[in-house]
């Protein structure tokens, strides 16, 4: 299903944005929604995202291989990307920018959407998904039973870190400081890496969290 969004005067919208189509089935949306493009079904609404920023996508390839580069050198669970659709709760598909699953979960990894719950989620915030991402996502990620859940706001210079504290999340907000990662035994970063322009090297900062991270397994 192909949309196009435009104004008043038919001119592509350039701003970013998020629109909801009601009236889908969650059938009818794994069946149309494109594997290119972020759709995400959530009780009979499709939510359509606007296409990434360049500056969003170069974060979430940060974290991205961060935590990959990470689990492989530790052979622990597996990190996957958006667009990648997980079924969160029953009538909630989500596709994160960025999810770590648990070691047991990674053979039932497989189709569409994803039946496994990950451990961590992180989700890039822009301004046109800042209540959706803290509030309406935050709620079904606990919900759904995900350990930790990161919202990186590099608007506002903020990393939102979510850890379930019962069935809920406790919340702290960081804008530098090291965190450490409770779902992914012996990941940290410092949370100024992520606010950086340009964003730090990859390859040193995973060096410098495997040289001081070992000891913690």
């Amino acid at each position: 299903m192909g949309v196009m969004v435009v104004d008043e005067h038919m001119v592509p919208v350039r701003e970013p944005y998020v629109i909801r189509m009601g009236g889908w089935t969650l059938e009818r949306y794994l069946r149309e929604a494109p594997e290119d493009q972020i759709w995400e079904f959530v009780r009979g609404e499709v939510l359509m995202h606007s296409p990434a920023t360049a500056e969003h996508q170069d974060l979430v390839g940060f974290l991205y291989w961060l935590l990959r580069g990470y689990c492989e050198a530790r052979a622990w669970g597996r990190v996957l990307m958006g667009p990648a659709a997980v079924r969160m709760l029953p009538e909630v598909i989500r596709e994160p920018d960025v999810f770590v699953l648990r070691q047991e979960d990674m053979e039932r990894a497989r189709g569409v959407p994803l039946e496994v719950v990950p451990v961590l989620v992180v989700e890039v915030v822009s301004p046109s998904t800042r209540t959706l991402d803290l509030r309406e996502k935050a709620e079904e990620y606990a919900q759904a039973g995900v350990e930790e859940y990161w919202g990186v706001d590099r608007e506002e210079g903020v990393l939102w870190v979510h850890r379930r504290r019962g069935d809920r999340y406790a919340v702290e907000g960081m804008r530098e400081g090291r965190l450490v990662c409770e779902a992914v035994p012996g990941f940290w970063l410092e949370v100024g890496w992520l606010f950086q322009t340009p964003l730090p090297p990859v390859a040193e900062c995973l060096q410098a969290i495997l040289s001081q991270g070992f000891s913690m397994f």
